[in-house]
């Protein structure tokens, strides 16, 4: 924890304690800032040597969108994952929305993603994210997100 500015770092192996994801679907390399229970900074570098490049496209290589929104979604849940009681939970999507693509990302290109908590209650996260590349606009989505063994104690028994 910076003391100072009241904010964490974590590398890749303190990702990994926070959240589920693994290679070959973890895609954040960094969460340069998170303020848990509020909101979280990652970068995502991509290089030619990533699994979907030769596969899209070979003649135009890009991102494909569902790997742009798995970043988004994996810095925003930083946003609650580094709460110690919330800390290596399993997450899963109950929505995402209003999902804009605003450029093509290239091999070579750093993705900068900011991610916000815009609630937490029951185990449902709301938020959103957004990213840029060289400051200009790359993507961007809200979320809804499920932590599952707390959603479930709000179930009644069976």
């Amino acid at each position: 924890m910076d003391k100072k500015n009241n904010f964490k770092t974590f590398d890749l192996m303190g990702i990994q304690d926070c959240q589920r994801n693994r290679y070959p679907l973890l895609f954040i390399d960094k969460i340069t800032e998170a303020v848990p229970g509020e909101s979280a900074k990652g970068i995502k570098c991509f290089s030619y040597n990533e699994w979907f490049f030769p596969a899209h496209f070979d003649d135009d290589p890009n991102v494909p969108g569902f790997i742009q929104i798995e970043c988004l979604v994996q810095t925003f849940i930083m946003c609650f994952l580094t709460l110690d009681k919330y800390k290596g939970s399993k997450t899963n999507f109950s929505s995402i929305d209003k999902v804009k693509f605003k450029r093509k990302i290239i091999p070579g290109d750093t993705l900068e993603i900011n991610a916000y908590l815009n609630s937490l209650k029951r185990g449902i996260a709301k938020g959103y994210s957004e990213s840029f590349v060289n400051q200009e606009p790359a993507c961007s989505a809200e979320f809804v997100v499920i932590i599952p063994n707390v959603f479930d104690k709000y179930f009644p028994k069976k």
